[in-house]
């Protein structure tokens, strides 16, 4: 049967992405690890735009059950947003497989640094494609793929008939659309095309899988 809806939302701006874009071309060695990373000022106003996206859903569409990443980015999205939206506290289920896509040798650097330090491991990411370059030390897409694909099975059985909002990263919305769009895993590089997935934004899919509303970002300029 699975959930009776899913709604799967990217945490809000991290100190990491306000870094690194504030980096732009100039090599970024971030020192905080990738699971300690909060969320900046607009993380938090982008937090609370979605708890008061989930205050005005109908009572049928609004979320019953939580998973959420251990990272603590996403933590905080969640608990900002319960508080914006003033409900009473959902169950919420701190789910491993629902981490951001690890990085490996490439954990703390921006791109600028990357081609700096390791180029010939953009040579390879260029001929392998990006959906399946594993860093050194890290996963690929295809990896974090195979632990979605899992945790939807248990998913399935956990959340039966249920209404479920996910809190995670743009690597697990990728390849929760890849899954629930049921594609060949031959396909996978086509989900790239649904790229950036943005902060703060939702997507939506009824039971079975129906794709209602990808990378959705109105809640935020309304």
């Amino acid at each position: 049967m699975g959930p009776g809806r899913i709604m799967a939302v990217r945490h809000g701006e991290s100190e990491a992405n306000l870094a690194h874009r504030q980096a732009g071309r100039t090599p970024l060695v971030y020192e905080r690890g990738d699971d300690e990373v909060t969320v900046t000022e607009l993380g938090r106003a982008q937090a609370a735009a979605l708890g008061r996206l989930l205050a005005a859903l109908p009572v049928r569409e609004a979320p019953e059950l939580v998973w959420c990443s251990p990272y603590l980015r996403a933590l905080d999205t969640w608990k900002i947003a319960q508080e914006a939206w003033g409900v009473e506290p959902l169950p919420v289920t701190v789910d491993e497989r629902l981490r951001d896509q690890e990085t490996g040798a490439f954990a703390h650097l921006n791109l600028a640094a990357i081609r700096e330090r390791h180029p010939e491991e953009l040579v390879r990411r260029e001929a392998e494609g990006a959906y399946a370059f594993r860093p050194p030390g890290g996963e690929s897409l295809a990896d974090v793929v195979v632990r979605l694909r899992d945790f939807l099975r248990d998913l399935d059985v956990r959340a039966a008939g249920r209404r479920v909002l996910i809190v995670a990263h743009d690597s697990v919305v990728l390849a929760l659309r890849h899954v629930l769009d049921k594609r060949p895993d031959t396909e996978l590089a086509a989900v790239l095309e649904f790229a950036p997935v943005l902060n703060a934004s939702v997507s939506v899919w009824r039971t079975g899988g129906e794709l209602v509303s990808f990378n959705d970002v109105a809640h935020l300029t309304s």
